[in-house]
């Protein structure tokens, strides 16, 4: 978030996982670490790579991004950051902080200006889309890798090097309706359905994902269509 907020973070924790109930768990079983990518020294190109690698293909320019809506301290800091959240703020802009996993990683930093992502509420009572935002500011160094009173401050990464970066996400509208996860995995589960290869269930525990066109312009879709 802006410094000049005294939130820590708004990335939804990588080690948490959907469950078929349509609650979240409050991982309580250890996740095994994803294994490091290797660390890119300079090369943009290399990044750029390691993303395209991890996307599967070229990255679409379309994303789902979790993060909490309900309050939860974690290290003393309330991690809570929903869309309402991100629409009070100035410019209803804010940065992406607080993401600790690689792979997810390499996804911001395969973000354009101009990319949608949905804005997805995670590790509540009732996890799925309620919003879209757009990117406004590419991948530069996360700040709270650095504080030591941060919930993600990681000693490991260096200022010269920094491990972790975050993008700057601007509100663009919430959906006409909240679409729940439970509505996804329907569409999800039929064979050969739009959802089928979806990362929200083949890569559930990621807290930023890749979409494809196709994915994205059926869930948008599903805003104009009564539940299922």
């Amino acid at each position: 978030m802006p410094r000049h907020q005294k939130r820590a973070c708004r990335g939804a924790p990588e080690s948490e996982m959907e469950v078929p109930s349509g609650k979240r768990t409050k991982a309580t079983k250890t996740k095994t670490p994803e294994k490091p990518v290797v660390e890119a020294k300079t090369s943009e190109s290399l990044k750029k790579g390691q993303a395209t690698k991890d996307c599967g293909n070229e990255p679409s320019g379309y994303w789902l991004m979790k993060s909490e809506p309900e309050s939860r301290l974690e290290k003393g800091v309330d991690v809570k950051f929903g869309i309402e959240d991100l629409k009070a703020q100035p410019k209803q802009t804010a940065c992406w902080d607080g993401v600790r996993n690689y792979q997810a990683r390499n996804f911001l930093r395969a973000m354009k200006v101009g990319d949608e992502a949905f804005f997805y509420h995670s590790n509540c009572k009732e996890p799925g889309i309620a919003g879209l935002m757009k990117i406004v500011k590419e991948a530069y160094p996360d700040h709270t890798q650095f504080e030591k009173d941060s919930p993600h401050y990681d000693p490991s990464s260096k200022k010269e090097n920094p491990k972790w970066f975050m993008v700057d996400v601007q509100f663009i509208r919430m959906t006409k309706r909240f679409i729940p996860l439970a509505e996804l995995k329907g569409h999800h589960k039929a064979n050969g359905g739009p959802l089928e290869k979806m990362a929200l269930f083949t890569r559930q525990r990621l807290s930023v994902q890749p979409l494809t066109q196709g994915e994205f312009d059926f869930v948008l879709s599903l805003e104009d269509k009564k539940p299922s």
